[in-house]
């Protein structure tokens, strides 16, 4: 069927009710587990052969994580679907007010190919927990875990409940103009706003996860061998190709060649000497992608790394200084295994640096808490970490999501739940009594007594 046939067999099924209960939301995430822990080998296997990503570090970032979405879900489920009591005015008085969640109807996912299975399946396990039926969209540049993802589905359900849609950009050119009810997208910013304006377009709701360039702010007092090791961790893993890795470095002036030198060490402790031979560093996506981000790359003003393979579509992690906002580096998110390395003295310096780039998805501050108090209220970005990077994304009581640039809307845990979720607002008036006074006709008595209580 097409991508217009199955929304509106899936309109038919969840306009029948049968997604609503709590029994059925919980038979449906039941099941997408069941399938996933059938095909789990071939996900890793999946994962090694799209980007080269170890057995571990699949587990981790992907499977793992929708592991724990789905269990947060079953636990918590039954009490994110009650109504919420909320206070009542005395001039509205006997009634009462509540709010509750409702799904939108049919939901769109479409998933991008840096995590292919995690960032396509996890928001569908919010989806399904919210009561929504979905048809799911996996990134045609990750084709073997396409092709489990398609896997997956189509053993754990029924297609008026879930479908895989096949098919690349080519295929699904219209994919956005559909009539869905509400848009779960993660990629780039010009497709995800090709995507907004088709939602808006139709008055579906939309949530935009897309990226940007990210900061990693280094002060002097920082642990610098700790920063290093996770400032590494966050910027390497996946090769690079993550929507909150840290983009650049802005280092305090006194620390930075020891920042440097510390990331290098550590970066090699990670990954050996050789990491273009280590067949657990993952390689960029495809060739498109590999030859942009050596592009990004100036010889003259690497430190250290810069390698590549084209055959493995690998680049080692390379450390860059003396960049500025003029270079090519800094004028767009890198989403590769390059860190440039810029200094920044004053918290004045730092605000002015990250305005070339707004609202980044995520921010990452080390040292000075004083300061990282002024950022959180002072600089506009979605979600980030003091003392760590990429971590924010672990834990599933935080919502994660972008603002501006970096996209709208958020999900993990309860924020999942009510990203596909309406919240409805309820007055009960009740019929026991009726307060007059708000009636015509006007009279002074009236006016007085809407004065006294509505101010």
């Amino acid at each position: 069927m097409t991508a217009r046939e199955l929304l509106n067999t899936q309109r038919e099924y969840f306009e029948s009710g049968k997604t609503l209960p709590l029994a059925a939301r919980i038979d449906a995430l039941n099941g997408l587990e069941r399938a996933i822990r059938a095909h789990e080998g071939e996900i890793l296997g999946a994962l090694r052969k799209d980007l080269s990503k170890s057995n571990f570090e699949g587990y981790m970032t992907e499977l793992g994580m929708v592991y724990a979405e789905i269990g947060y879900m079953r636990k918590n489920l039954k009490k994110l679907m009650r109504p919420v009591r909320a206070k009542t005015p005395v001039y509205l008085f006997p009634a009462k007010s509540y709010s509750v969640p409702s799904p939108y109807g049919t939901a769109l996912i479409v998933g991008p190919w840096n995590y292919p299975f995690q960032l396509t399946i996890l928001p569908l396990v919010d989806c399904l927990a919210a009561g929504n039926t979905a048809l799911v969209k996996a990134s045609a540049s990750a084709p073997a875990s396409a092709e489990v993802i398609r896997k997956v589905i189509g053993e754990a359900f029924r297609p008026e409940y879930v479908s895989f849609l096949p098919g690349g950009r080519e295929e699904n050119k219209d994919l956005f103009d559909q009539k869905y009810d509400v848009l779960f997208f993660t990629g780039g910013k010009e497709t995800g706003r090709r995507a907004a304006a088709a939602a808006a377009k139709n008055l579906a709701h939309a949530v935009l996860e897309l990226g940007g360039k990210s900061p990693c702010i280094v002060r002097a007092d920082a642990n610098i061998p700790l920063a290093a090791r996770r400032i590494a961790f966050g910027k390497f893993l996946n090769a690079g190709q993550t929507c909150v890795a840290p983009d650049y470095v802005l280092a305090h002036p006194k620390i930075r060649a020891s920042l440097i030198a510390a990331i290098e060490e550590e970066t090699v402790a990670m990954y050996g000497e050789d990491p273009l031979s280590n067949p657990d560093y993952p390689k960029m996506i495809n060739r498109r992608q590999f030859d942009r981000v050596l592009s990004l790359i100036d010889g003259e003003k690497t430190v250290f790394g810069g390698r590549s393979d084209p055959s493995s579509l690998k680049i080692a992690p390379t450390v860059t200084e003396n960049v500025s906002f003029s270079d090519p580096v800094m004028k767009e998110e890198i989403f590769g295994p390059v860190l440039p390395v810029l200094e920044a003295e004053s918290f004045e310096e730092i605000k002015a640096a990250i305005a070339h780039n707004p609202t980044p998805l995520a921010l990452y501050w080390f040292g000075n808490r004083e300061e990282a108090r002024r950022a959180l209220s002072e600089i506009s970005f979605g979600g980030g970490c003091i003392g760590d990077t990429v971590m924010h994304l672990a834990t599933h009581e935080l919502g994660f999501g972008g603002v501006g640039e970096s996209g709208t809307g958020a999900y993990h845990g309860a924020r999942g739940f009510f990203a596909f979720s309406h919240v409805k607002s309820i007055l009960d008036a009740g019929s026991k009594f009726d307060l007059p006074f708000r009636y015509a006709p006007a009279t002074p008595k009236k006016e007085k007594v809407i004065r006294k209580y509505m101010k």
